[in-house]
């Protein structure tokens, strides 16, 4: 690799180095372990330039411009998708021309504070999402650039931690979502494709305690989009336990937003009869369609006839 800094100074650094011998099937271009280890080793040069690079900023003062002298140094690992990383970290002197309730720190730390990059956690949510932490961790062993394992205690931990970030930067709830006039909505552009929602609500048995909960599930299509890059149908899940839930509306709103929902949108919302999935919908939307479906079955008991696949 050739390393070219600001003022045109270049280095070499060496990579790593495959041999071939003969032309065989089991020898034809790179194996899944040589892949890894040189994006690894990629992975590993690029981030400690940018680590002295950030390290050599952070020496002197920006108020006076004084260095600040060092305590020590330690390691800290940075885990990534093309495996783990330890960067020496070293601890700095605050400098005395201004005052600070702490008197060292460690820029390094500072810089990375969770120690995984968003690339890989976002791989071990999407997959934990969908699969069970035990599947997730060998799929990505398998198949991904990780080149150490990934242990499915630690993937749960990290979907736990995103949800819980996810949860907070959710918006207050609001029992109507509709803004601006009949003006406003004249002037926004073409809205992509109608979006159509399914909802619905089953109960689930609860694992650590006696009774069930009520869960409400939905599937949001959106048709296509106006745009060329991008054309196609699209589609999102969501779901939520209604009894614990506090932010329902704000939930599917956040939902039908990412997916470009406008006000002068044409949104459908399909559910059965039940007055939690119902209301739901209610003032989300400036002019939603919703319509009820459902049968009633030979015990009397009214079933739903547009049930969300996904």
């Amino acid at each position: 690799m050739v390393i070219t800094a600001d003022d045109g100074q270049e280095q070499i650094r060496d990579a790593t180095m495959i041999e071939r011998n003969t032309a065989e099937l089991e020898t034809v271009g790179l194996t899944l372990a040589e892949g890894k280890t040189i994006l690894k080793r990629i992975q590993e040069i690029v981030v400690e330039e940018q680590a002295n690079d950030f390290l050599r900023r952070q020496r002197c003062c920006p108020e006076c411009g004084k260095a600040r002298p060092s305590k020590g140094n330690h390691q800290i690992t940075f885990r990534t998708v093309f495996g783990n990383l330890r960067l020496k970290s070293p601890r700095l002197h605050h400098c005395s021309c201004r005052p600070q309730t702490e008197k060292t720190f460690s820029p390094l730390a500072a810089l990375l504070p969770e120690r995984t990059s968003p690339e890989l956690l976002y791989l071990e949510t999407k997959w934990a999402s969908l699969v069970s932490y035990g599947v997730a961790s060998d799929f990505l062993n398998d198949i991904s650039p990780v080149d150490e394992t990934l242990n499915p205690i630690t993937i749960r931990r990290h979907l736990f931690r995103v949800a819980e970030r996810t949860e907070q930067a959710l918006g207050e709830e609001q029992w109507c979502f509709v803004e601006g006039c009949q003006r406003d909505w004249n002037q926004l552009p073409i809205p992509h494709g109608p979006l159509t929602v399914a909802l619905d609500g089953g109960f689930i048995r609860a694992q650590r305690k006696k009774g069930w909960f009520e869960v409400i599930v939905g599937k949001s299509i959106l048709e296509f989009r106006r745009d060329e890059m991008n054309g196609g149908k699209s589609s999102k899940c969501f779901g939520f336990v209604q009894t614990y839930d506090n932010k329902p509306k704000r939930r599917l709103f956040e939902l039908l937003k990412s997916q470009g929902m406008q006000q002068n949108q044409q949104v459908v919302f399909l559910s059965d009869g039940g007055d939690d999935v119902r209301d739901l919908p209610m003032y989300l939307a400036r002019s939603p369609s919703i319509g009820w479906t459902g049968f009633t079955s030979p015990c009397g008991s009214r079933c739903s006839a547009s049930k969300p696949r996904g």
